[in-house]
């Protein structure tokens, strides 16, 4: 094992958050369980003193193909991996084509598009050096409960990769901002749209500092500059009331906060 300094003011898709030594673990190490597991940092809000943290080094970061499945490192990117299906003509991966990250962050809030997700696909999960079947982790709508750390992945193997339905799923995320954001900030409640509640609420667009729920999609928290930590609680917290008041309804965050 060894540490890396990381900057999470650039290394994090929010663009903000301290320099913080991270430990970086490879294959054979001991996972220890007292740290937070950072991945492509892409849906996470690092505070000024964040719990320990780590992140899964380059021997996990790898893809191949077996008789019957897929295995994946949980290092690795969603683009590479979408490369390598395209590659190989491996269907039903078109869906993570721009959802940024690591396969592990992947697995860990089971992402996906609509009725597209990673828990579709696996047949089972690596959690601190274990195999774990699916049938055997709790799973639903971005969530996972892996009660460890996810190393790597086997998924199911079929052909036949189609560049029509990955067009069709990026359509599907057109309206998302520019800015930099960690992605959704909330999960969407049963039966609603958690965009929709912050909008009626009147959040849509409501900024303090340089943050600011996006004018494009109201359930994105962007960084319009020099985003502060306090001030993206801030917002979260603001939307949470002002939604729990209006509509008796508890927004839970999809964005992690360390």
């Amino acid at each position: 094992m060894h540490k890396k300094e990381i900057d999470f003011s650039r290394y994090s898709s929010i663009k903000i958050g301290p320099k913080v030594e991270v430990l970086v673990v490879e294959d054979g190490d001991e996972l220890p369980n007292n740290r937070f597991i950072i991945g492509g940092a892409n849906n996470l809000l690092v505070s000024p003193n964040p719990k320990p943290l780590m992140m899964l080094g380059k021997s996990f970061d790898y893809i191949k193909i077996e008789n019957d499945y897929l295995e994946v490192g949980c290092a690795v990117k969603t683009g590479r991996l979408l490369s390598f299906a395209k590659k190989h003509n491996i269907a039903n991966l078109e869906f993570i084509a721009k959802l940024p990250g690591t396969i592990g962050g992947m697995v860990a809030m089971n992402a996906g598009v609509k009725s597209y997700e990673i828990f579709n696909q696996i047949i089972e999960v690596e959690i601190d050096g274990k195999w774990v079947k699916k049938e055997d982790i709790e799973f639903g709508y971005r969530f996972a409960k892996l009660n460890g750390v996810a190393t790597r992945v086997r998924l199911n193997l079929e052909y036949g990769y189609s560049e029509d339905l990955k067009k069709e799923l990026i359509k599907l995320r057109a309206n998302q901002p520019k800015e930099p954001s960690a992605g959704s900030a909330f999960k969407n409640p049963p039966g609603d749209y958690a965009g929709r509640l912050i909008e009626a609420v009147g959040l849509k667009g409501v900024r303090r500092g340089d943050m600011a729920f996006s004018n494009i999609h109201a359930n994105f928290l962007v960084n319009l500059g020099k985003g502060r930590f306090d001030d993206a609680i801030y917002l979260i917290n603001l939307a949470k009331e002002r939604v729990y008041k209006e509509f008796n309804i508890e927004l839970k965050e999809e964005i992690k906060i360390v």
